[in-house]
């Protein structure tokens, strides 16, 4: 096994996406240095991440005052992202081309507002996936309900779909039986299916910050016996319920339906571990990482969890360990009030809202960006 412990973790047969993407990381060599040195294979972008890009430095100005007159704010961004992926697409298409489309994707997300809306979400995937241009792009499409359909109708049409803001059990089956039937929808039409790629993005960190919230404060009113039980679920409900998530993926991908399309050569949509970066900092700092290891999965990281797996992350495998343990703290939460189901439907709302915040913080200062670069070249 390698010394480096991400080259490891690939090893142990989870990708590593980079949760980062900016023109610098693109233009400089970095990427390319960061896909050798860390075992990078893959790379997912999100509004926040373009706000965080587009609001710092002088990186986009010349390709946003050269933009074609009455572009919209979006239209403008959409011409800088789909630059920036097309660009990071291009650094991964040789690892696309050595695992014959395995891996090797970087994924751009459809506007917050079409999250619940079947058909808008469709048409802007596809207006993203002809803007592109690259067979390893994939399309991020929040794990709802209209998203779920919106996933059949592209995986049916062969566009590569990265599920995000997954936080139930029952969005991921729902998200898998998407996946599958769009598959066999390509099947009964006579049409490939081995280079359709997706993943369903399971949020893990932000369950733990939720549910430690409610922990704490029925900690504060609880007596000492009751304190000691409440101590003990604490930073362990996020694990719990990724690693139940990843037992459902081996469940639904065997079997006589799953055979069939593998032998049509269908890839599994593997379970990605987002939200990995450790928000508390009494615990471990790649702990999201360590404790969800193994064969057929991804975690994308942001640099900062990147580059602390890589100076001590430990390697074993320990994604579908211990489940019977991990569902009795499942089980006890809930019958200390705190059901599962409840916690990830606000979280599932609570995301959309921070992701349209990010957007429409984003398209403001773009749009103030480009009119100031425009006022500066008509002086």
């Amino acid at each position: 096994m390698s010394a480096n412990p991400l080259h490891a973790l690939h090893e142990a047969g989870q990708s590593i996406w980079l949760d980062y993407i900016d023109r610098t990381l693109l233009h400089s060599g970095e990427l390319e240095r960061r896909i050798a040195d860390e075992a990078l294979t893959g790379m997912t972008s999100n509004p926040t991440i373009f706000e965080k890009a587009l609001a710092e430095g002088t990186a986009y100005d010349a390709q946003l005052a050269a933009a074609p007159a009455g572009l919209s704010a979006q239209e403008r961004f959409e011409l800088v992202a789909t630059t920036d992926v097309r660009d990071a697409c291009d650094r991964f298409r040789a690892v696309y081309e050595r695992t014959q489309g395995g891996d090797g994707y970087v994924s751009i997300e459809v506007s917050p507002a079409s999250a619940h809306d079947e058909g808008a979400t469709v048409r802007e995937a596809e207006r993203l996936w002809a803007m592109v241009g690259r067979p390893n792009v994939m399309i991020k499409v929040p794990g709802t309900a209209a998203g779920a359909r919106a996933t059949r109708a592209l995986i049916a049409r062969g566009i590569n779909v990265n599920v995000t803001l997954l936080f139930a059990i029952e969005a991921h089956g729902a998200v898998i039986e998407a996946y599958q039937a769009g598959l066999e929808d390509r099947v009964r039409a006579g049409l490939p299916v081995d280079r359709v790629a997706s993943v369903a993005s399971f949020f893990v960190s932000r369950v733990d910050t939720e549910i430690d919230k409610r922990l704490s404060a029925m900690r504060a009113a609880a007596a000492p016996t009751a304190a000691a039980r409440i101590d003990a679920l604490m930073g362990r409900a996020a694990v719990a319920n990724a690693k139940l998530a990843y037992a459902l993926f081996r469940e639904r991908f065997s079997g006589a339906r799953w055979s069939a399309l593998a032998a049509a050569g269908a890839r599994v949509q593997r379970p990605l571990w987002a939200s990995t970066s450790t928000k508390n900092p009494a615990y471990r700092d790649v702990v999201y990482v360590e404790e969800l290891i193994g064969p057929d999965t991804v975690n994308t990281m942001p640099p900062a969890t990147l580059t602390a797996f890589r100076d001590h992350g430990v390697v074993r495998r320990t994604v579908d360990r211990d489940l019977a343990a991990e569902r009795a703290r499942l089980a006890e939460l809930e019958a200390m009030g705190i059901p599962m189901r409840g916690v990830t439907d606000q979280l599932l709302a609570e995301g959309l809202a921070s992701f349209a915040k990010s957007f429409d913080t984003l398209i403001a200062r773009l749009d103030a960006k480009s009119r100031a670069l425009a006022g500066a070249a008509a002086r």
